[in-house]
Parts: structure tokens; C-alpha cells; sequence
């Protein structure tokens, strides 16, 4: 396993994965999505953190590629929807550096109110600039908090301990969690109207991106500020400039900008007015620390035991979650294969987990056999992106939880239908992954050995003569189960010692009695 880390990575997360017996890569930021795409061709996981882009170009060759992650927050520098389509998971930090990020946001609040780095420069020009430098005391103003997560509410209990009023909006924050929060929540329109000082903290999204514009700014008081800690382009940079000059935004701090690095002739650095800094929110060196070996963990956990942590586009799954449905994933992956060829252009698959399920997430296991019941199609098929390919080809994925286990602890139903007609398929992880009925008729195979199915004649003679011509091919026969239909038909799933050949197979079909007979 083969990882490439940009960006300097911190070096506890990288030791970790050398612990794990991975092969780890050092690279500065690769700007140029070719070269990129070219480096990519070669590796299992990619670690970032803002400098390298890795958009869709850049995946165009990562055939092996299995992990992007981001040792940060944010992932507005990954082409996310890109990545699900091609199968790769996308795993973030958000946790490790919240307190950093929270900090960064509140010593901009106190540098405006001083202004502090007027007055530092002044003093190093060889000046005493009191004039003109009167601040404001933060105790008693009016904070809004624009993003009530984890830093947006770290941000709000430190301004309430220096004695600041404090209110919040969040976009992503449902009403009935918002009546939940300790922070009064109130309209974007009520805070922007209410509040002295306006924070953000929230994701860039399409929804997102200028939320913050020229009519949000003009409703603000006059004389208010605006900080911006979390990602460019929430704030409309040339609307802030106008509103600035225009007086009617008394300051802002921006540590996140529309273009990083910040271009040299942006109007942004020559504004008396802005307080800029170089995207410093979680750079500290507890946070680096932090979000590398976090993220490592999440990658190691993730490719070693199924376990979800972090990811942004796959649901959660612990590491007891992962321990419980791990047995299971074998046999989701031979279900699928073999379902793909029982039906090789489904249109619909239904799926039951019956018997004890409670303590049983089955959002993986269900997307594992999507993957493996379509990865013999065409393209890459992970997890990750089955249920996007499913949806791409027309294929109907439906689940039900419960029932009858029909004397098993857990019994798995599935149901697959498609032009070659239905088929179901009932297994269980009882003596190991086994199949124990097949289109109602009970038999008892593992679907991840090589699978003789056979219909014939429920007559004498036509097995023995199965066992002769496998016997002359040298081809051993290490379980046979049989199972009548009730309509002078039986079927038979035959495990053998290794796939038999499309000739050998021609050859068995002319045994009298053979209705149909193929490996699966």
C-alpha cells in the first residue's frame, strides 16, 4: 500500500502509517492537475491539505487509488462528486483542529477592536500612532456567529466568557436542533441587523458561496465588522472593498480569501481597513499534529477493517460496527457476483436482512454487494460509488430490515430481476458463508468457491455421469448439494477444486438429462 503525502503533512500521521507497514511518500504541493494525475497513477492514498488540488483531471488515472484525504476540515479543494463517481473515498479531520481555527477567528476579533496591526506597523516605522487608533471594548457587544458547528460554537463560548452578547445562524442547522442550542438562533436577515460584529463559520458550498454579499453587508449596522476564518468566496471581495471605503463597514479581517494564495496586486492588501492573514486557522503546531494523526487513523482503520470515520461521502460505521459486520462482507461480495451472473443486466435488487438485525448496520454490506453485483459490468465499482453507478444504470436498489429468520439468527433474502427473468438467493453466515436456498429450493454452497449449477432431470443416473466426465477432466468435486424442485427437475450446486473451462463445460451439456449448466 502505497501512500503520497503533500502539503507537509505533519510526521506523527506519516509514522503511524509506516507502523501500519505502508509505504509512504513525501512530495511538496503539485499544483499542475497532469503532473498530478500522472503521480496518482501509482498510489493507494493521496494526503493533502489546501495547496494541492486534486479535481477530476487529476483522478482521470488513479485506477488504484482508494483514499483522498484531507488533513483539515474542509474539502473544498477536492472535486468530491468526482471522487464518488470513480469509487475513491474522501476522508477529513474536522475535529483536530477546531480549537486552533476558533482561536485564529477570536485573535482577529481583538485585533480589530485594538488595531493592533496598524499600530505594530507604525511602531516599526519609526512612529508613536496613537491617533487615529482608538479601539472598542468587546465586553457588551453583539457577536454574530454566522455556523454553529464545532468551531462556530467553540468561537461563541469564548466570546460569552469575555462578556460578549451572542447569537447565531446556521444554513445546515435544522429548527428543531436550532430550539436545542444554548445560542440564540435567529435569521440570517435578524443577525445581520442585530449584531456589532458578524463571524463566519461554515463550509463553501454552492449555496454558500457569496453569502455574505453587497445587500447582506448594506444590512448590517454602520460601523459594524466582518471576519471571515473559514473559506473564501462566503464574502463578495470587491462588495466588501465598496462597503469599507464607503464607510459603512467600519473593518474585516479575512484569513480566507476567493484566490490562495492571495494575488500581490489584489486591492485587498492595500485596504487601510483589512486585517489579512495567510489562511493561519489551523496552523498551529498542536492542530497539524492533530488532524495528521487523526486523519491517519481514519485511513488505517478504513482499509484494514471496513471501519467509517471522517468520510464525506460514506456513512459512519465504528470500529464495533466494522467488528460485526465484517464477517458478513465476504459473503455480500460473493452474493453479488454470483447474483451478476444469475442476472447479468438487473433492473432491480432487492435486498432483506432478517432474523436478529438490530445490532446489524447494513449500509455497508448493501453497497458491498452493489458493488460486486455491478463491478463486472464495466468501469470501478466501490462502495463508495455503487449506489451513484446503481442509480446511473437503471438499477432499483430497495432494503427492509426484520422478519423471519427461518430458524437462522440472521438470514439475508436477496431478490434480483432483470431481462434473463428473477432470482432469489436466501444465505447466512451459519457454518461459515453459505447459500442455503436458491429459487425456493433448499441447498447448501459457499458462493465464493468455484460453483458448478447444474439443472437437470430428477432421474437416475445423470449425476454419476456429471462426476465421470468432471473425473476424466481431472477435476475434483468437493461438495454436492442437490435439491428437488417438484417439477421432475432438480438443481444441484457443485463445488469444484478449480473453474472448469467453457469446452469442458460444452462437453457436460451433452450428458442426457442436463437441462442447464453453468459455472458461477
Amino acid at each position: 500500500m502505497r501512500i503520497l503525502a503533500c502539503d507537509g503533512i505533519h510526521a506523527d500521521g506519516l509514522t503511524l502509517f509506516k507502523e501500519a507497514g505502508y509505504t509512504v511518500d513525501v512530495s511538496e504541493p503539485i499544483k499542475d492537475p497532469q503532473v498530478l494525475a500522472d503521480k496518482l497513477a501509482d498510489y493507494d492514498v493521496i494526503l493533502v491539505r489546501s495547496a494541492t488540488l486534486v479535481g477530476a483531471d487529476a483522478l482521470a488515472k488513479a485506477a488504484k487509488l482508494k483514499v483522498i484525504g484531507r488533513a483539515g476540515a474542509g474539502v473544498d479543494t477536492i472535486d468530491v462528486d468526482a471522487a464518488t463517481a470513480r469509487g475513491i473515498a474522501v476522508m477529513n479531520a474536522p475535529d483536530g483542529n477546531t480549537l486552533a481555527a476558533a482561536e485564529h477567528a477570536i485573535s482577529l476579533l481583538f485585533a480589530l477592536a485594538r488595531h493592533i496591526p496598524r499600530a505594530d506597523a507604525g511602531m516599526k516605522a519609526g512612529e508613536w500612532p496613537k491617533n487615529g487608533l482608538t479601539g472598542f471594548e468587546l465586553e457588551g457587544k453583539k457577536l454574530g456567529v454566522i455556523g454553529l458547528g464545532r468551531i462556530g460554537a467553540t468561537v461563541a463560548r469564548k466570546a460569552a466568557g469575555i462578556g460578549m452578547e451572542v447569537a447565531a445562524y446556521d444554513p445546515f442547522l435544522p429548527a428543531s436542533a436550532a430550539g436545542r442550542m444554548s445560542v440564540p438562533m435567529k435569521s440570517l436577515d435578524e443577525l445581520l441587523a442585530w449584531a456589532d460584529i458578524i463571524t463566519l463559520h461554515i463550509p463553501r458550498t454552492k449555496e454558500t458561496t457569496n453569502l455574505i454579499g453587497e445587500a447582506q453587508m448594506r444590512a448590517m449596522k454602520k460601523g459594524s465588522y466582518l471576519i471571515n476564518a473559514a473559506r473564501g468566496g462566503l464574502i463578495d471581495e470587491e462588495a466588501l472593498l465598496r462597503l469599507l471605503d464607503e464607510g459603512h463597514l467600519a473593518g474585516a479581517a479575512l484569513d480566507t480569501f476567493v484566490t490562495e494564495p492571495l494575488q500581490k496586486e489584489s486591492p485587498l492588501r492595500n485596504n487601510a481597513k483589512l486585517i489579512l492573514t495567510p489562511h493561519l486557522g489551523a496552523s498551529t503546531s498542536e492542530a497539524q499534529q492533530a488532524v495528521s494523526t487523526i486523519l491517519a487513523r481514519q485511513i488505517i482503520d478504513f482499509l484494514k477493517t471496513g471501519a467509517v470515520a471522517g468520510c464525506v461521502n460514506l456513512p459512519p460505521l465504528t470500529a464495533e460496527a466494522a467488528r460485526e459486520v465484517g464477517p458478513w462482507m465476504p459473503l455480500m461480495t460473493a452474493l453479488g457476483k454470483l447474483s451478476a451472473r444469475l442476472v447479468p443486466a438487473p433492473t432491480q435488487l432487492q435486498i432483506t436482512y432478517a432474523g436478529r438485525t438490530e445490532a446489524l448496520d447494513t449500509r455497508p454490506l448493501s453497497r458491498l454487494l452493489v458493488a460486486a453485483l455491478l463491478g463486472s459490468a464495466s468501469g470501478r465499482v466501490t462502495p463508495v460509488n455503487a449506489l451513484h453507478e446503481a442509480a446511473a444504470r437503471g438499477l432499483q436498489v430497495s432494503e427492509t430490515l426484520g422478519g423471519d429468520g427461518d430458524g437462522f439468527d440472521r438470514l439475508l433474502r436477496i431478490r434480483v430481476e432483470g431481462e434473463a427473468g428473477v432470482r432469489e438467493i436466501e444465505a447466512t453466515l451459519h457454518r461459515g458463508p453459505r447459500v442455503v436456498r436458491l429459487d425456493g429450493v433448499e441447498l447448501d454452497f459457499d458462493p465464493g468457491a468455484h460453483i458448478l449449477l447444474m439443472r437437470n432431470e430428477d432421474r437416475p443416473g445423470v449425476i454419476g455421469l456429471v462426476g465421470s466426465h468432471l473425473g476424466a477432466a481431472g477435476i475434483n468435486i468437493i461438495n454436492f448439494s442437490l435439491g428437488a424442485k417438484g417439477d421432475g427437475q432438480a438443481v444441484a450446486a457443485i463445488t469444484v477444486d478449480r473453474e472448469v473451462s467453457e469446452q469442458q463445460l460444452v462437453g457436460l451439456r451433452t450428458i442426457p438429462g442436463i437441462v442447464a449448466l453453468a459455472m458461477v
